[in-house]
């Protein structure tokens, strides 16, 4: 089953726990938790506090994407009862195999993230350890920006890969997505999909969620 993850980047943080209540009302199945450190990439955004503070006012996992530098030194700040996935990015990590084993040691499920100009042939030696590839469809640092549409050809690659060599890892991609792509990204082979302004910029959250959800299983 195909699966949505919202990225609270994008949420009103005066009323985030309200929010994240609509997105569970109306569907979703992960909190997408994006966390930049101003070096990595061009931003700052939250750090592990911010994501601590939802524990107990919701029923959804945590999804961590880690765009930060030295991704090792901060894991266990991020690991709760309610962590699911740990995903860090290929071209922060030096020794990217120590990396998954560290977060898989923690007893989170270990993700790796490509930006839009890295080539897929840099997991060749990963995929089999990890248990989620994260595909950014934009390059990140920023919300609301356009989808990359060549990200559609390195989605429907990477779903071949996985078939052929019968690996169970999931794909997910975040970036510019929106109710009118959406199920063009789920049908290249995508299994969880970030959504974040094309959810919470919206007037009525958990309706949006809805069609997300929807629109993604239908596929």
């Amino acid at each position: 089953m195909k699966k949505l993850a919202p990225s609270i980047l994008s949420a009103d943080f005066s009323k985030l726990a309200e929010e994240v209540a609509r997105i569970q009302e109306g569907g979703a199945d992960y909190i997408h938790v994006d966390v930049m450190d101003g070096h990595f990439v061009p931003n700052i955004s939250f750090g592990a506090a911010v994501m601590k503070s939802l524990e107990g006012k919701t029923n959804l996992p945590f999804d961590v994407h880690l765009m930060i530098e030295n991704p090792d030194q901060y894991l266990e700040d991020f690991m709760t009862p309610s962590t699911e996935f740990i995903t860090v990015h290929q071209e922060a990590c030096v020794h990217l195999n120590r990396t998954v084993q560290h977060i898989k040691s923690l007893g989170a499920k270990a993700g790796v993230s490509i930006n839009p100009a890295t080539s897929l042939s840099t997991l060749d030696y990963i995929l089999e350890d990890v248990d989620m590839v994260l595909i950014m469809s934009v390059n990140p640092g920023f919300g609301g920006q356009k989808f990359i549409p060549s990200a559609l050809e390195k989605i429907w690659e990477l779903a071949q890969i996985k078939k052929a060599e019968e690996l169970d890892f999931e794909i997910e991609v975040d970036g510019g997505v929106n109710l009118e792509n959406v199920q063009e990204i789920a049908s290249a082979g995508a299994d969880i999909i970030v959504a974040g302004s094309a959810v919470f910029k919206t007037p009525d959250i958990t309706e949006t969620t809805k069609q997300f959800v929807s629109r993604i299983r239908s596929v």
